[in-house]
């Protein structure tokens, strides 16, 4: 057995080092991009990649599936390489300089990180010291506000107070927050733009243990300032973000069903698990593939801010509409499978199953 492992080992090295291998020649591949002005993401190159790599995984007694499987990850990591290394080259941050209030946050530090990548000399305010060799201050108010770019990326409460207080300072730059709710910072924003102030915000929709910018977007609600509009799009312009505009009040009913329904049926998934009195072991003897799916998506919400996901559910103009639907819906189920409707149940199931289809299509 123990040599059966050491020889396992040397070959997991051995997978590694061409790992290694692999990713220069992808950031050598991104160059070349770079050069040319290619799109860094090619589809119709992944899916000979992909095709390749079933074919050599059923040549070498492999099931096909796995081979694609390690594939997606090596294309993944290549285009996250090739990614960053357009961000380090194209970044407009030179010279100029940076403050992310709540830059020690989880998301206010892929900010810090995201800034610096692009050139950007950042400062952090932040009552916590912030990871890594950045100037700190513990209180925004200390900061003289003469900053290129100023990021707000601290809650939402915290962010509403904070845009309210800057008002009276009209700072000079560019400020955006990056909230995921705009209904309560609704009157700062406007009352920042009637002083002057060139403001714009932004919901970034994706979470801060995101490398990859491909498939992921960028929320920008207008407020009128075309500067800090430009600069936000200067952001992202190296990356493979998409950003798309919308009006606030159509941003917060959208997310109040893209999170806020996501998050309440997944806590109202583990509420009744944790409430049902099965015991989690016995649980996990027994468990299906859809219940694995399903309890690991709930596990990532069970383990994120209860704060701010209570912002998200409580301060949304728009919230109590997604939890009446889910409640509706919950409702609904339960009265066909309690009146022995077959015909009903399958019309849910067959309805839905429409609505998604439609949803891949788009």
């Amino acid at each position: 057995m123990k040599e059966l492992r050491a020889e396992l080992a040397a070959i997991d090295r051995q997978i590694l080092g061409l790992v290694a291998r692999r990713q220069e020649l992808a950031k050598s591949i991104g160059r070349v991009k770079d050069q040319g002005e290619l799109s860094l993401r090619d589809f119709t190159q992944e899916k000979e990649v992909i095709d390749r790599a079933r074919a050599i995984a059923r040549e070498v007694g492999i099931s096909a599936e796995v081979g694609e499987e390690v594939m997606h990850l090596l294309i993944e990591s290549s285009l996250t390489a090739q990614e960053l290394q357009r961000v380090v080259a194209q970044g407009g941050g030179s010279g100029r300089r940076a403050l992310v209030i709540g830059g020690s946050g989880r998301m206010g530090t892929w900010f810090t990180r995201f800034l610096t990548s692009q050139g950007f000399e950042v400062e952090v305010a932040d009552p916590v010291a912030p990871a890594g060799d950045f100037q700190h201050l513990t209180d925004w108010r200390e900061s003289s506000l003469d900053h290129d770019l100023i990021v707000v990326a601290a809650g939402i409460r915290v962010t509403q107070e904070i845009l309210s207080e800057m008002v009276e300072r009209r700072p000079r730059g560019v400020v955006f927050d990056i909230g995921s709710l705009k209904s309560p910072l609704r009157q700062p924003l406007r009352e920042l733009a009637a002083a002057g102030v060139e403001v714009t915000s932004i919901h970034p929709m994706f979470g801060p243990d995101t490398e990859l910018l491909s498939g992921r977007h960028v929320i920008l609600i207008d407020l009128g300032s075309t500067e800090a509009n430009h600069r936000v799009q200067e952001l992202f312009g190296s990356t493979m973000a998409e950003v798309v505009e919308m009006d606030l009040e159509h941003h917060d009913r959208a997310v109040a069903y893209i999170l806020g329904l996501s998050h309440a049926l997944n806590i109202a998934f583990f509420t009744a698990l944790a409430e049902s009195g099965e015991e989690v072991p016995q649980l996990a003897r027994l468990s299906s593939i859809t219940f694995d799916e399903q309890l690991a998506v709930s596990n990532k919400v069970a383990q994120d801010s209860p704060q701010l996901y209570f912002e998200i559910q409580n301060l949304n103009d728009y919230g109590a509409e997604s939890l009446s639907a889910l409640l509706h819906a919950v409702e609904r189920l339960r009265s066909v499978v309690r009146a022995g409707d077959e015909e009903g149940f399958e019309a849910l199931m067959l309805k839905g199953r429409a609505y998604l289809a439609e949803r891949r299509q788009s």
